[in-house]
């Protein structure tokens, strides 16, 4: 069982420009990428991200209590039950290494940071 991913470089990138844009932290970011990503109907299989050259980020850390909850919105997303070792590192790497271009993409087209929070709380998370 993982206890630790690594993000993309483009990930850690996307974190540092936007944590320091919004003022969050990559814990922060982790689960608003996720969102994002499970938004997006297309399955995370056909999603590739073999760059491990990112930041290292731990399981409790980003999941923290909500580990199970977390778990459970993959497995509906994948619509199979996953293992520990595909759910995380696996599927949460994937989830957050695109939902943070999705993330980035959004922040970019808001007009500023309210209008972006507006949208996530709204549900108007369409990229």
């Amino acid at each position: 069982m993982g206890f630790r991913l690594k993000t993309s470089q483009q990930t850690k990138e996307i974190f540092e420009e936007l944590g320091s844009r919004m003022n969050l932290k990559p814990f922060a970011l982790c689960k608003l990428a996720i969102c994002m990503s499970l938004n997006d109907s297309e399955p995370i299989e056909n999603y590739k991200s073999n760059d491990n050259n990112g930041l290292e980020l731990n399981r409790q850390t980003i999941t923290a209590q909500y580990d199970s909850l977390f778990k459970g919105l993959l497995e509906q997303h994948a619509n199979k039950s996953l293992t520990d070792d595909e759910y995380f590192p696996t599927h949460a790497k994937l989830h957050i290494d695109r939902g943070a271009i999705m993330l980035k993409n959004r922040y970019n087209y808001s007009s500023n940071i309210e209008h972006f929070i507006s949208q996530m709380i709204q549900g108007d998370i369409s990229i």
